[in-house]
């Protein structure tokens, strides 16, 4: 029979106590009777002479056994308190998504009605308040859903990281943002379709909190055969350190917490994926890197297409243009659009 992680530690710590010391008193048998032998002086031996061996086999058993019984508890209590948690959490996820949503629709609409009612500038700026209060609590349920509904599993599908930089990077509000993107025709990356997700809101971070006269942000997509790399940077005031620190440690306190759940969505997201996530903050802004495992090109994508492609690339940039990637403004300071 097998011995494995599942046959041995999954044993009730009585049946391991017996078991080891049942295995420990014949080895320690058949080790004397052995050394015996050799010594020549095996018809003088005597079950008295492994005494001191089985019985120290037993105290171990008797240690062994105290040892798992106690982490058995230990175990028990464990996973019962992670279930407790598991489901205040998806109580309290699905109160605040559901009925907290409700509520502020409701809100929503009397702040509407009020608006037809009031018409002095300071009442407005009231009732605008408090549509961006609701809309902010809105959107925070939104980022909970769609944790709360991604999958734990490691992902077997690919992506194109490169389509999925570009349709995010289309979402952005473009009024006074500056928005290049440098990135190959292709990326392909070992991901699922909720990869758009941490990109959009690093993209979304970028441009929300920035309060430049215009907000610059450049996107760069890299591989290096084994990871593909999607760095975001800004001109912004950068993520603070006790923020960044409270996402090292990946615990919040009363005194060290993250101003938004936006952060650990990028964060949670990518590691789903089975990316990483790299913060760097300077006097110039924020760069954010999302790095993710390289995948081979779908089964489907033949060598002539892809160099079908490369070509109409190249064409599109011209005869001075990369090869490999493409840099593209998708909106200028004044919030128009180019095509790259």
């Amino acid at each position: 029979m097998k011995l494995g992680p599942d046959t041995v530690f999954g044993r009730p710590p009585r049946s391991l106590a017996v078991g080891y010391f049942c295995l420990g008193s014949a080895l320690v048998v058949a080790t004397d009777l052995a050394l015996a032998s050799m010594a020549g002086s095996l018809a003088t031996w005597t079950p008295v002479r492994a005494a001191v061996g089985v019985a120290f086999v037993a105290l171990s058993s008797v240690a062994l056994y105290g040892a798992t019984a106690y982490q058995e508890r230990r175990a028990v209590a464990a996973q019962s308190e992670l279930d407790t948690s598991n489901q205040q959490l998806q109580v309290l996820s699905r109160v605040f998504r559901h009925n907290v949503r409700n509520d502020l629709n409701i809100i929503q609409g009397y702040a509407d009605l009020l608006d037809d009612r009031v018409d002095d500038d300071r009442s407005q700026e009231f009732l605008q308040t408090i549509r961006e209060t609701t809309d902010d609590v809105v959107e925070i349920s939104e980022k909970l859903r769609v944790i709360e509904e991604t999958s734990a599993a490691p992902p077997t599908g690919r992506v194109n990281l490169a389509d999925s930089v570009r349709d995010a990077a289309a979402g952005v509000d473009r009024a006074g943002v500056s928005l290049t993107i440098d990135a190959p025709a292709e990326a392909w990356v070992r991901a699922d379709a909720s990869i758009k997700y941490p990109i959009r809101e690093v993209f979304e971070n970028a441009v929300t909190h920035n309060d430049e006269s215009v907000r610059r942000v450049d996107a760069h997509v890299t591989e290096n055969g084994t990871t593909a790399c999607l760095e975001v940077r800004d001109n912004g005031p950068g993520i603070p350190d006790d923020e960044q620190a409270v996402l090292r440690a990946e615990e919040e306190t009363p005194l060290s917490h993250a101003s938004s759940i936006g952060l650990w969505l990028v964060k949670w997201m990518c590691e789903t994926q089975g990316g990483t996530v790299g913060f760097e903050t300077s006097a110039d802004g924020t760069t954010v890197r999302l790095r993710f495992d390289a995948a081979e090109d779908p089964p489907s994508t033949t060598s002539a297409d892809r160099s079908v492609r490369r070509d109409t690339s190249a064409d599109r940039r011209g005869a001075g243009g990369d090869e490999t990637a493409t840099t593209e403004v998708v909106a200028d300071g004044a919030g128009g659009e180019e095509g790259g």
